[in-house]
Formats: structure tokens, sequence, C-alpha cells
């Protein structure tokens, strides 16, 4: 079992929402962070608590998409810190809207944050952990890696590319004793996430229930700093969406595809926007996103609606197998 204590970590996409809620957790523990966003303002802000809580905290602005930068960063954070013990791949973002409608510069950039951005990362660490002979990559992924997103085409790619890759990876490095790859896989979180994304559907959207509390992810992340796995799930409900796809995928997008349809012909009309996806926002710089408690009763109709479809597909899967 590890110590997170005096762990040098790394940790991408640290300005807000699940990022911001895992170096917190971590300064609690007193590891010493080097925090990442592009957000200069923000990220002064999440050095200034992970400081008030006793840890060694240091920033570096960075965009994740561009290679360079994350070897410079990878540079900048043995310089500062001696060694990398943890590199944490957490940056990403969202953009909602019909394929065909959304601008493909935008898809391109959502592809580059969320995949390339974490691929960018484990390039420029693993010589690092090579020359050391330890390390450990933590991908914060999403269920989205198993069940896609419709109206949000570029975010599932990204996703369902980030499992591939980390699982060839982690295959790749299975020789190097000392050298981990784990991957989490959370629900959907209430984080600022929905209100930074980029919307081109002429709708105002929000975050549809049922919501995880992103401090949740940040446990996770503690766990498997303490004791390395390959996958790890920060709530219940995910390996629940994950099977209920599983089991059906057909049914699953078809159902969720026809319930966002059905949302944007009643929601509220909005300009689009290409929110944070080539540049950081001033709002919304915390972890939490302020729709969960809006949404909590509708939220555990969900989840045990969700265990009883399950049950019910699996039982009629078995009654034809």
């Amino acid at each position: 079992m590890n110590t997170i204590e005096n762990k040098n970590v790394v940790i991408t996409g640290a300005s807000s929402g699940a990022g911001l809620a895992i170096a917190l957790e971590l300064a609690m523990r007193k590891a010493r962070l080097i925090l990442v966003a592009r957000n200069t303002a923000a990220l002064e802000d999440a050095v200034a608590e992970c400081r008030q809580l006793g840890a060694e905290a240091h920033m570096c602005v960075v965009d994740v998409s561009e290679e360079k930068a994350m070897i410079n960063l990878a540079a900048f954070a043995e310089d500062t810190l001696g060694t990398i013990d943890v590199w944490i791949n957490n940056a990403g973002v969202l953009a909602a809207g019909a394929f065909a409608d959304t601008p493909l510069e935008v898809h391109d950039q959502v592809i580059k944050t969320n995949l390339m951005g974490y691929m960018h990362g484990a390039h420029a660490v693993l010589p690092y952990f090579k020359k050391q002979g330890y390390g450990h990559i933590i991908n914060n992924i999403s269920v989205g890696a198993f069940m896609p997103v419709p109206y949000g085409a570029a975010y599932s790619a990204s996703k369902f590319g980030l499992r591939g890759f980390s699982e060839a990876l982690r295959a790749e490095l299975s020789a190097e004793k000392n050298i981990y790859v784990s991957d989490l896989f959370p629900a959907f979180l209430d984080t600022p996430g929905m209100r930074h994304a980029a919307n081109y559907t002429g709708k105002e959207i929000k975050p549809a229930p049922p919501l995880t509390d992103p401090r949740s992810v940040a446990r996770a992340v503690c766990r498997v700093i303490e004791r390395p796995i390959n996958i790890a799930y920060p709530d219940l409900l995910s390996p629940v969406i994950r099977a209920i796809h599983g089991l059906s995928p057909k049914l699953t997008g078809y159902a969720t595809a026809l319930f966002l349809r059905k949302y944007l012909q009643q929601a509220e009309p909005m300009s689009r926007t290409s929110g944070n996806i080539f540049n950081p926002l001033k709002f919304g710089n915390s972890i939490d996103g302020g729709h969960k408690a809006a949404n909590a009763a509708v939220s555990r109709k969900i989840i045990a609606g969700s265990i009883l479809a399950g049950t019910a597909i699996a039982f009629l899967l078995m009654r034809k197998s």
C-alpha cells in the first residue's frame, strides 16, 4: 500500500470540477502538487486553497492539446518537485449539438483536448517514469467510454478512444512492474462542465440526472494511488450503466437519443456558443455545478429504474439463450 503524503502529483484540468476536487483531496493528504489548466486566475485560487490545507502546490498554465507544452510541463514538474510519482490526466471539454450542425473545428478540438491531451500527457511523462523505474498514470475517463452520447459525437469518440488507448498502453507496459496505468469511469458529474460546454443545439442544455458528486472521483483517485488497480468506478451507477448498455446497446442508444430529442424540443432557446473549447471562461470555476440538489428526486427514480431495466434485460436475454 502506497502513502499519499509527499507524493509528487501532476493534475491536468485542476481549475474546476473533478480536477479541483482531486487537488484539494490530495492537498489534505499532504501530496506535493503541480496544478495544470488554461485559466491563470482560477489556477492561482486553486493553488492558494491547496496551500491553506498545508500542501506544497505549484501551477503551470498549459493547454493539454499542445504537445510541446506538455513536454515542457513534464520538465517543469521534475525541476520543481525532483520526481514525478503520479500523473493524473483529467482535462476535458464537451460540445453538444447534432454532428452535422457543429463546426468541424469544434469536433477537432474536442478530440485534441480529450483524447490527444491524455496521450500527450502519457507520452511526456513516460520517459521520466522509465528513468525512475516507477510511476503511475491515472486517466479520468467517464462511463461515456462505454455508452455513447447522441448529440455529443466527438465527446463519445474521444472517450471510446481513451479507453482503447489506455488498455493498449497498460498492456504494453505490463512488463514494467512498477509503472501503473489506472482508468476511472465515473458517471455523469455535477460540475461546471455543462456550463462551459460548446452548444450548437440552439437550446439551453442542462445535465441529465442522476448526477454524481465530483468528490467521489477525488476519493477514488486516492484509493487508486494507495492501491494501484487497472479500473475503478467511483460510484455505484457507472457499472450499472455499463452493464445495461452492454446487454442491449441498440435499445439504450435509441432510448437515449429519444430522450435527448424530446428534451431539446421543450428546452428554452439559447444562442449558439463555442464555450470553453478554444479558450477558458471566467465563470464557473468551482467543484460543483449546482445541479445535483435540484435533480435529487429524479436521480433516485432513474437509478431505481436503471437497475430494474438492467435486471429485466438480463432476464429476457437469459430466456432467449
